[in-house]
C-alpha cells in the first residue's frame, strides 16, 4: 500500500519520479533541456511558493512567517487572548475566527462554559473578531466552507490545523504562538524539509478516507519519516478523490507528526469553492515542472483496504482482514464485537462519510439494546443538507443517533462507553486517557478508528467487526448543497471593526496568568516525575474531557497536571515550589526548609555561591514528550506550578517544544539515560549565561551522595527563543518591550 523512499526525489512534470543520485541532474536535463540543480528545484515544490510568499526574514537560514487567519475553539481562545492582553494587544491584525466546539455540551463546573462563550463574543466585539456559537461548526469544518483557499496560511491553536486540500498549508501550534501573529510577530522556524505524497489508483468500492489515511500514519508515525516536515500531495490518484475524500486524509496528517501538508488544487476544488461562496479563493497549485522532494511516499489507493487503528494510538494500525483472522493476536483477548460507534468531528462527520452511512444501512436497522451508532455533522450547514437530501430521515429511521456540529467524542466529552467497553470510531484520537479511559481509577474504554464506511457494515453486523469491501457497496454520491445563510444569521463578522471601548465580559472562573519570575543565574531542580513510557502524550500531561472546562482557570487548571499519569506530581511541584517562592520573598532557605541544607552542601564547594541566584522548581524527565494536541496547557500548568524545564531524548513535535519555550521552560535534551528517580536533585549552573553566550551544551550534576555530572543541550533556539527564556515566558517578554 505504501512505499517509502529511503532518499530523495526529484518530480518531472508533477508525474515522473527520479530518485536522487550521480545520474539525476543529467537525466532531467535530457528532459527538460536546462541542467536544473537541487537546490533551485527545491523551490520548485507547492510548499516552498507559499512559505516564500509568506515569509519576511532577510536570512534564508530562517522563516518567519505571517499567517493570513488564526483559528481557535473554547478549550484554547480565552488562555490566548488573556495572554495577549497581558502582553499588550491592541486589536486582532489578521481575521482570528473564535469557534465553540469542544466544550458546547460538556456541563462540568457549573456556568465556566458558556461564560467562556460570552467572554470570546466580547473578545470578537472589542478587538475584531469572527465568533461562531456553539452547535454551529467544529472548527476546521468552519475554516474550509468560510476561510481557506489557495495559496494562504492559516495558523490554529489545534493539531488537525488542516486546509491542505484547498492549497492552504494550516499549521496546528500552541497558543503562544498565536499570541505573537495577535502582537504583529512571526512565526519563526528553519525552512522543513518537504515530502511527496504521490498518490497512485483508484480505492476500491467501501474504502474511505480515514482507512487511506491510516495506511499511511501506520507507515511513517513510529519511524519519524516526516516529523516536523510538510507532506505535499502530488500524483494521478489526487483526480479520483472527491475534495471531501482529500479533506478526511489531509486532516489525519496530523497525526503522522508532520509539520503541516498541502495538495495539488483542480477543477474540483475550484468547483469546491465556487459552491461555497468564495470562487476567488481558488488557485491552481502544482510542483513546477521539476521539484526536488527530501522523501517520496508512494501511496497505490487500489491497494488500500479497511484499516482500523486499535487502542490507544493512531498508529497502532492494522487491516481488519488481519485484525479478523487474528483476533487473539492482536486484540489480546478483546472481543470483535464493538458496543458503540460514532462518526463526528473534522474527520468523520463530512457529508460524503454520512451519506455512505445511509447507502450501506439502507432501510435496515443501525443498532440494538447493546449497539448505537452517532453521527455529529460538523456544521449546521451540512446538517440543513443532510435533511433536504433525505440522508438524515434515512438515518434517523434507522435507529441512528444524529448529533449537533461538536469535537467531544474526539476528546472524551461526549459519547464516553461504559468501563471496558469497546467502541469503534471515525474521529480523529484514540489515546488513552480519552473517551472514559482513566486506567488509575479502573476505567477503560477501548477505541477503535476506522472508517464510517465500515462502521456502517459492522452496525449492519450487530457490532461484529466487518469491513465494508466485504458487502456489495453501491454509493449514491449525492453532493453537499451548503446554505450560507446559516453562518450570515448567526456568525458575528467583526474583522476591521475593533471597539475600543466595549466591555470584555468575565465570567467567575476567568482569571489572569499568575506572575512569572525571569530566568535566575543557576538552577536547582527537584525530580518531580519520570515517565517510562515510549511517547507521553499531551493528554497524560493534562487530562482532556471534563478537566478541560477548567482551562480559563490557570490555578486551578494545574491541579490536575499529570492526574492519570502520576498523581504525586502536583504535590511534590507544589512543595518545591514554596522553596522558590520563599527565594523571592529574601527568606534564608536553609532555616525555613532544613531539608535543602544537605542539598545544597552538595553544590560546588570550590566557588561563592549566593543562594539568592539559585532559582528552585521542578523538572519532568521522559523518553519522547508532547504527542497529540495543541493546547498549551500542557505545558503551562507545569509553569504555573513552578517547573522549570523537561528533560526528554526527544520531543514528539515541534508544537510542544515551542510551547514550553513560549511559557519559560527549558526544553533540555540528553542522549544517555540520566537514571533519575523522582526527589532527586539536579543542579544547572550558570545557565542564564549560557543561554545568554547562544551556547547549546550544558553541563549538569545531579545531587546525589556523590554528585554525578551529565550533559544536557537546549538544541538551536532561534534569538528570539533565548529571549523567551531569559525572561520567564512570552508575557514578560512582549510585556517589558
Amino acid at each position: 500500500m505504501v512505499k517509502l523512499s529511503p532518499a530523495g526525489v526529484y518530480l518531472v512534470d508533477g508525474r515522473e519520479i527520479i530518485h536522487a543520485d550521480q545520474h539525476a541532474e543529467n537525466a532531467i536535463a535530457l528532459r527538460q533541456g536546462r541542467v536544473v540543480t537541487r537546490e533551485q528545484a527545491r523551490q520548485g515544490t507547492i510548499a516552498h511558493s507559499i512559505l516564500a510568499k509568506h515569509n519576511t526574514s532577510p536570512d534564508p537560514a530562517w522563516l518567519e512567517l505571517r499567517f493570513d487567519a488564526l483559528a481557535s475553539h473554547d478549550i484554547t481562545h480565552v488562555s490566548i487572548i488573556q495572554t495577549a492582553r497581558a502582553s499588550g494587544l491592541d486589536k486582532f491584525p489578521l481575521p482570528y475566527v473564535l469557534t465553540n466546539c469542544h466544550n458546547s455540551l460538556c456541563a462540568v463546573g457549573g456556568t465556566i462554559n458558556a461564560d467562556d462563550h460570552a467572554f470570546a463574543l466580547s473578545a470578537a466585539k472589542k478587538y475584531g473578531g469572527i465568533y461562531v456559537p456553539p452547535h454551529l461548526a467544529v472548527i476546521h469544518q468552519y475554516m474550509r466552507e468560510m476561510m481557506a483557499g489557495g495559496g494562504m496560511m492559516i495558523l490554529g491553536s489545534d493539531s488537525h490545523t488542516r486546509y491542505g486540500a484547498l492549497g492552504t498549508l494550516g499549521i496546528g501550534e500552541g497558543g503562544g504562538e498565536l499570541v505573537k501573529q495577535l502582537l504583529g510577530k512571526t512565526y519563526t522556524l528553519t525552512p522543513p524539509d518537504v515530502v511527496a505524497v504521490y498518490l497512485d489508483g483508484s480505492v476500491q468500492p467501501g474504502v474511505g478516507p480515514q482507512d487511506v489515511a491510516l495506511a499511511i500514519i501506520g507507515a511513517v508515525f513510529k519511524n519519524g519519516y516526516v516529523k516536523d516536515k510538510i507532506m505535499e500531495f502530488v500524483g494521478s490518484g489526487i483526480d479520483e478523490l472527491s475534495v471531501e475524500f482529500r479533506h478526511g486524509i489531509d486532516v489525519m496528517t496530523a497525526e503522522t507528526a508532520c509539520l503541516s501538508s498541502v495538495w495539488c488544487t483542480d477543477e474540483k476544488v475550484k468547483d469546491y469553492l465556487a459552491a461555497h461562496g468564495r470562487p476567488a479563493a481558488y488557485r491552481q497549485l502544482a510542483p513546477q515542472a521539476v521539484a526536488y522532494y527530501d522523501g517520496l511516499m508512494h501511496v497505490d489507493l487500489s491497494l488500500v483496504k479497511p484499516m482500523i487503528a486499535l487502542p490507544f494510538h493512531p498508529s497502532n494500525v492494522f487491516t481488519i482482514e488481519e485484525v479478523q483472522a487474528n483476533p487473539g493476536d492482536i486484540l489480546t483477548g478483546r472481543k470483535l464485537v464493538a458496543d458503540q460507534a460514532v462518526i463526528a468531528g473534522c474527520a468523520g462527520g463530512m457529508f460524503e462519510n454520512i451519506a455512505a452511512v445511509a447507502d450501506i444501512i439502507g432501510g435496515k436497522a443501525a443498532g440494538s439494546s447493546e449497539f448505537s451508532l452517532s453521527i455529529y455533522p460538523s456544521s449546521q450547514p451540512m446538517y440543513m443538507s443532510l435533511m433536504q437530501s433525505g440522508i438524515a430521515e434515512k438515518l434517523l429511521g434507522a435507529g441512528v443517533v444524529m448529533r449537533s456540529a461538536f469535537c467531544g467524542p474526539c476528546f472524551g466529552a461526549g459519547d464516553v462507553p461504559a468501563n471496558s467497553g469497546f467502541s469503534i470510531r471515525h474521529t480523529t484520537r484514540n489515546f488513552v486517557h480519552r473517551e472514559g479511559s482513566v486506567p488509575n481509577e479502573g476505567q477503560m474504554a477501548y477505541v477503535a478508528l476506522m472508517d464510517s464506511r465500515s462502521i456502517a457494515a459492522t452496525a449492519l453486523n450487530g457490532g461484529k467487526l466487518t469491513a465494508a469491501t466485504d458487502l456489495a457497496v453501491r454509493l449514491s454520491s449525492p453532493s453537499y448543497q451548503f446554505t450560507p445563510d446559516i453562518y450570515a444569521k448567526r456568525v458575528y463578522y467583526g474583522f476591521g471593526k475593533a471597539d475600543m471601548d466595549a466591555e470584555i465580559r468575565l465570567g467567575p472562573n476567568i482569571t489572569d496568568w499568575p506572575e512569572m519570575s525571569a530566568l535566575p543565574e543557576h538552577l536547582l531542580l527537584s525530580v518531580a516525575a519520570v515517565l517510562k513510557d515510549p511517547v507521553t502524550t499531551t493528554d497524560d500531561l493534562l487530562p482532556s474531557g471534563e478537566v478541560s472546562s477548567l482551562r480559563s482557570n490557570p490555578l486551578r487548571l494545574a491541579e490536575f497536571a499529570l492526574a492519570r499519569r502520576e498523581p504525586a506530581y502536583v504535590a511534590h511541584a507544589k512543595h518545591v515550589q514554596t522553596f522558590e517562592l520563599a527565594r523571592r520573598a529574601g527568606h534564608d532557605l536553609s532555616t525555613h526548609f532544613p531539608e535543602l541544607t544537605a542539598v545544597f552542601s552538595r553544590l560546588r564547594s570550590n566557588e561563592e555561591l549566593g543562594y539568592a541566584a539559585i532559582g528552585l522548581g521542578s523538572v519532568i524527565c521522559a523518553k519522547k514528550i508532547g504527542d497529540g494536541s495543541a493546547r498549551e496547557q500542557a505545558a503551562s500548568s507545569q509553569r504555573v506550578l513552578g517547573g522549570w524545564a523537561n528533560i526528554a531524548h526527544a520531543y514528539a513535535t515541534r508544537r510542544y517544544r515551542a510551547n514550553l519555550i513560549n511559557w519559560g521552560i527549558l526544553p533540555f535534551l540528553i542522549q544517555e539515560d540520566p537514571k533519575l528517580t523522582c526527589g532527586d536533585y539536579l543542579y544547572i549552573p550558570d545557565i542564564r549565561r549560557v543561554l545568554e553566550l547562544g551556547q547549546v551544551d550544558i553541563c549538569a550534576y545531579i545531587l546525589g551522595a556523590a554528585p554525578r555530572e551529565i550533559r544536557l543541550t537546549v538544541g538551536v533556539l532561534t534569538p528570539e527563543e533565548r529571549q523567551t527564556l531569559l525572561k520567564g515566558g512570552l508575557i514578560n517578554l512582549y510585556r517589558h518591550r
